[in-house]
């Protein structure tokens, strides 16, 4: 389970830089659910020709994440505005400012 996640979330960053037959197959099967099969009549090629498609765009998509690093980047941004979040929490309670409340909408209008 935690595979089709993780492709998801990278389909989400690199999607777009798949060819068109890749992007169906892995959105076929990854976000609709659907078998192999499926798939196959749906696009109109062979089972295997399905697998291999997916198994290439998989391939693709964590080279992708290799060399670029988005979702990665991404993960430490969130983790770093949900900090100053928290940090801000604290301040407030301390302070109770205008200026610490822009602080914490900020955050989170960053990470939502």
């Amino acid at each position: 389970m935690e595979k089709n996640i993780e492709i998801s979330l990278l389909y989400d960053f690199y999607g777009q830089l798949l060819k068109e037959q890749q992007r169906q197959a892995v959105t076929l099967y990854y976000n609709d659910d659907l078998s192999l099969s499926e798939i196959a009549e749906e696009l109109g090629i062979t089972r295997q020709g399905v697998r291999d498609c997916i198994k290439r765009s998989e391939t693709l998509l964590y080279n992708f994440e290799e060399k670029l690093g988005l979702y990665k980047r991404f993960g430490e941004v969130e983790s770093g505005l949900q900090e100053i979040e928290a940090l801000a929490e604290s301040l407030k309670a301390d302070y109770n400012s205008k200026t610490v409340d822009k602080i914490i909408s900020t955050a989170k209008s960053l990470h939502e």
